[in-house]
């Protein structure tokens, strides 16, 4: 796990950090690894839009799932 530092914070923003761990009953730096994380997680959009570009990567199948499963069902061979 890597580590970084923080110079020159606002005053308020530690106290405001620390009441914060306390009101969570965490310590100060959970809270701050805690609202980093969520920080750096993608939006929904960006979710969206990445799946979005997934899928015009790949082509649309001509085969119907739905006659795929059909033929599996009435498949009378045994399964190996």
């Amino acid at each position: 796990m890597g580590q970084i530092l923080v110079r020159n914070l606002d005053d308020a923003v530690i106290e405001k950090l620390k009441a914060k761990a306390r009101r969570d009953n965490t310590s100060l730096e959970q809270t701050v690894r805690d609202l980093l994380t969520e920080a750096t997680r993608p939006s929904r959009d960006d979710v969206v839009e990445q799946a979005r570009r997934i899928r015009e990567m790949g082509s649309i199948s001509p085969v119907d799932s739905v006659d795929l499963i059909r033929a599996d069902r009435d498949n009378d061979e045994p399964y190996r």
